[in-house]
């Protein structure tokens, strides 16, 4: 007779019958889930790959896409306006008086175009393998080295305290209803999106342009991080430009209550 320690072991009742062993329902619940588990990933990739970022590319392309579809749509807009605007000229009783103001309140709409001196600002994002220039300073967080839409705001709120006459942020024209947005590393402004670097153009009086630039708190702060972390930051007097007038809906879209 073999040692016990050296045999296998049995679960068996004085009796000689079989007993209970609940670890094997365990066991077998286990497999059961992880078959589950299996057959919806199967169900879901559906023979696809899901560890790839084809849905996030596929998203992409429709911003993209949408976004050259705004562009195409502003400027047919931009046409339309113009041929009514002409057609409303023709005859429309109203005096010369009546016309010169609004002439004035469409040149402070930013529906027509502007010319005068400019002053451009360029922004950009740090280099990735950006590190800390100066000492005391902290390795740079992946935020230090994108732009932010505060940053954005910061220029463009500037740029109005120094007195512009009107504002283009990249090719579009701003009015009082324009909103700068960021979502994550990209900018979406009146429905179109755009990647750094961001250019903002400014028309008005470059010294006072550049001396509003350098007077606000916010980008003072900004100015800590080009100088530490390589953020992209230039400013440029353009000479004489032209700013394109606004060609967007100026219908006001707001949330209303649930009745």
């Amino acid at each position: 007779m073999s040692n016990s320690a050296d045999s296998p072991r049995t679960d068996s009742s004085p009796g000689g019958t079989r007993r209970f062993r609940p670890v094997r329902v365990l066991t077998a619940a286990v497999f059961a889930l992880a078959g589950l588990i299996f057959f919806m990933s199967f169900d879901t990739a559906k023979g696809t790959n899901i560890r790839t970022d084809a849905s996030m590319l596929k998203l992409s392309d429709l911003i993209q896409e949408r976004s050259h579809k705004n562009a195409t749509l502003d400027e047919s807009n931009g046409t339309l306006r113009d041929d009514v605007d002409t057609l409303a000229g023709r005859e429309d009783g109203s005096s010369e008086a009546e016309d010169a103001k609004l002439a004035a309140l469409e040149k402070h709409a930013g529906t027509q175009k502007l010319k005068g001196k400019a002053v451009t600002v360029t922004l950009n994002d740090a280099p990735p393998n950006a590190t800390a220039k100066l000492p005391g300073y902290p390795e740079p967080q992946p935020d230090y080295l994108v732009i932010h839409q505060q940053d954005l705001q910061a220029v463009v709120n500037a740029l109005w305290q120094g007195g512009a006459q009107g504002i283009k942020v990249m090719d579009q024209r701003l009015i009082s209803t324009s909103a700068v947005r960021c979502v994550g590393n990209t900018l979406i402004l009146q429905g179109r999106v755009y990647s750094p670097p961001y250019k903002i153009t400014a028309i008005g009086d470059p010294q006072k342009l550049q001396k509003a630039l350098a007077a606000s708190p916010a980008i003072q702060n900004y100015m800590v991080y080009v100088n530490v972390y390589g953020l992209g930051w230039k400013v440029e007097e353009d000479g004489t430009v032209t700013l394109p007038g606004y060609s967007g809906t100026v219908d006001l879209h707001y949330a209303k209550p649930v009745e």
